[in-house]
């Protein structure tokens, strides 16, 4: 019997890095394939009272073998999963082919966070997911991505620019009737960061549009429909707290998602 009163355990995808071609020959610990949990999504976890676990991946190069890690058991072990942003995702985890070869992404990352998915799905846990984590939950249940906005999609709004990072922001508007519009009452619009160059482009099936780009009608946010908990936004909630002068409350959001951890919990 868990728990009602322990602090919930949260899951986070890793995120991985790949010591190809270096930049700078830092050598030592670099040299290695990294598997990461990076601090502030820890902290944005942790701000809504759970604790936040990160669950490594395997590839064909690990110690550890495939057959050796089973998801399911994090899946039966944790209370929910959060996934991380990163790297793009493989155009060929949704049938294309690179565009340009800068946008190869990580399948190694799409196949593993695929599989975590699955399981915390079956295990009747809740999921959110973190501007990569909204493309790969797309993807996942049948979607397609722009491989590049700017590229794709002349015109469209700005989503990214490195020398702002998370501190490019545009207006959001939630959709009315959702989910994630009831966290908001009266609330219409609301700004938010922008750290991406992919976006949605096909919808996946079962899944609902909570929250677009006015000015491009890029996706913002999605919720998968029926039974149970998954859904993401394109922007980094993470980021918010430590802006002062951030658009948008994103506690309301996280509370929800950890409600649903709680509720999985108590069964």
């Amino acid at each position: 019997m868990a728990d009602p009163d322990a602090p919930l355990l949260i899951g986070v995808s890793a995120r991985i890095y790949y010591p190809e071609g270096p930049v700078l020959d830092l050598g030592g610990v670099w040299t290695k394939t990294l598997h990461f949990l990076e601090q502030s999504v820890a902290h944005w976890v942790m701000h809504g009272g759970a604790m936040a676990v990160m669950i490594p991946a395997v590839d064909s190069d690990s110690v550890v073998t495939r057959a050796d890690l089973n998801l399911k058991h994090y899946a039966a072990a944790l209370d929910g999963l959060v996934l991380q942003g990163g790297n793009d995702v493989a155009p060929e985890s949704y049938g294309q082919a690179p565009l340009d070869p800068r946008w190869h992404g990580d399948r190694v990352r799409d196949r593993y966070e695929t599989e975590l998915v699955r399981a915390f799905i079956d295990a009747s846990k809740p999921v959110f997911g973190i501007c990569r984590g909204l493309q790969l939950l797309n993807v996942a249940f049948g979607g397609t991505l722009w491989q590049d906005i700017p590229t794709q999609r002349p015109g469209a709004q700005e989503h990214r620019d490195g020398s702002k990072y998370e501190r490019l922001y545009h207006t959001v508007e939630l959709v009315p009737g959702t989910r994630l519009a009831s966290l908001y009452p009266g609330v219409e619009r609301a700004v938010t960061n922008s750290i991406h160059h992919q976006g949605i482009q096909d919808l996946a099936p079962g899944f609902t549009v909570e929250a677009r780009c006015p000015d491009d009608g890029m996706v913002e946010a999605i919720r998968r429909e029926g039974p149970g908990y998954v859904a993401a936004v394109q922007w980094h909630p993470e980021f918010h707290r430590s802006l002062a002068h951030a658009g948008f409350d994103d506690t309301p959001m996280l509370n929800d998602f950890l409600a649903a951890a709680r509720a999985a919990r108590l069964g």
